[in-house]
């Protein structure tokens, strides 16, 4: 787990920013959830012999006995909280959340074990209309930070549990005869969990996989005519995407479309954004029968991507606007309360004002990196002004007034 320090936090602000424009404008609600669940509905959502459940997962018991866990998570926690609270049955809802979750694995470059995710969630809308408004959204989260051209949107569908449940029987006939060839995460799944050895990242069951059964084969009508009406309707958008097969996401309660967006901008591909329908969750966890679909993205994974790309802007970087400092000494008071005036001239302005000493000034204001700095002085009907330094604009002898003037121009909302 890891501190984000003063000089990351305002790249996570711009993209945080950036991403609750967008939901907004897709009409989303946020919804806000604990980070500590009962266990019990993360077995019961995400599969007691999923790696998330059976190795990752932060769970202890409480003063009372019960069991609890830093949620690893937010689809079953959003679920949770909408059939509590009378959100979901006969309704349709459109939410998002963000903030950190927890999984104890390997830590590694843009993981950790506390991380954070921005999630989407679509209630009540059974149909592939729905599918496209998320991947739409995705693309245009992708539009605003300058990265579309280096994620690549992959789909497949998992058809429904019946015809799932048909192509399951048909993997694992053919797997049992290359059984000895599989490596040993998938020679474990083909018991447990078959489709996840579809996610092999090793060469020799990659090569196997290569002549196994399509899961798109086996699609049920309703699955089939829905992905046809999805791509269409992204075709259609001008959205670009390669079906994939193998893909089958890591959680048991998926069905039907499947996503994920990937980058080869980070070494090995790596996911940033992935999600799907998944229909049977809510009366899974005791509600009644309800569709849904959502996805979820990583902040940090995210923001690496932006930082190795440099798309980062020098703006979103700026902490504040205006570096306020006393050009000597007996004026520090006049100073303050001079930035408490601009401050509220100003609404908006970020201003900060200079507190340590006066040694090299003007050289250390710079070094600020403040897209705009005042040097206060006395004169002698002993008021204050204050020259003003923007960009390679310089004004000298500026009254308090004229200063709130030419600040508004600059700063002004």
């Amino acid at each position: 787990m890891n501190d984000i320090l003063p000089d990351q936090t305002p790249v996570w602000q711009y993209l945080e920013a950036t991403i609750k424009r967008v939901v907004s404008e897709y009409g989303y609600s946020e919804i806000r959830m604990p980070i500590v669940e009962q266990t019990d509905l993360f077995k019961r959502s995400i599969g007691e012999v999923t790696d998330i459940v059976e190795k990752e997962m932060y769970t202890f018991d409480d003063r009372n006995g019960e069991s609890l866990t830093l949620r690893p998570e937010g689809t079953a926690c959003c679920v949770r909280a909408g059939e509590e609270h009378g959100l979901l049955y006969n309704q349709t809802q459109r939410l998002w959340y963000t903030g950190p979750m927890f999984r104890y694995e390997k830590p590694q470059k843009g993981r950790y074990r506390q991380f954070h995710q921005v999630g989407v969630e679509a209630f009540g809308m059974a149909g592939p209309d729905v599918d496209a408004e998320l991947i739409l959204m995705t693309a245009a989260f992708w539009r605003e930070l300058g990265m579309s051209d280096a994620v690549t949107l992959q789909l497949n569908s998992l058809g429904s549990n019946q015809a799932r449940a048909a192509y399951r029987d048909a993997l694992v006939a053919y797997l049992q005869q290359h059984f000895d060839q599989l490596d040993e995460d998938s020679q474990r799944r083909l018991e447990s969990n078959p489709l996840r050895v579809l996610d092999s990242k090793d060469e020799g069951t990659r090569a196997i996989l290569e002549q196994a059964p399509v899961l798109t084969d086996h699609l049920d009508e309703e699955s089939a005519s829905d992905f046809k009406a999805l791509c269409d309707m992204l075709d259609a958008a001008g959205v670009r995407y390669e079906v994939n097969p193998y893909l089958v996401r890591g959680l048991d309660y998926y069905c039907k479309t499947v996503f994920e967006w990937v980058t080869d901008k980070l070494g090995a591909q790596g996911t940033v954004c992935a999600g799907g329908r998944y229909d049977g969750l809510v009366k899974q966890l005791g509600g009644k029968p309800t569709p849904a679909v959502g996805f979820a993205m990583g902040i940090e994974r995210l923001i690496l991507l932006l930082e190795t790309l440099e798309l980062v802007p020098a703006a979103a970087r700026q902490t504040f606007d205006l570096y306020l400092a006393a050009e000597h000494k007996g004026i520090q008071a006049e100073v303050v309360l001079l930035a408490e005036q601009l401050r509220r001239a100003v609404p908006g302005m970020r201003v900060r004002v200079h507190c340590a000493g006066l040694k090299n000034i003007a050289t250390k204001a710079r070094q600020t990196g403040a897209a705009a700095i005042v040097l206060v002085k006395r004169v002698e009907d002993d008021s204050i002004q204050g020259s003003l330094w923007h960009h390679d604009e310089t004004e000298y002898d500026v009254s308090p007034e004229q200063l709130i003037e030419r600040l508004r121009t600059l700063f002004g909302n």
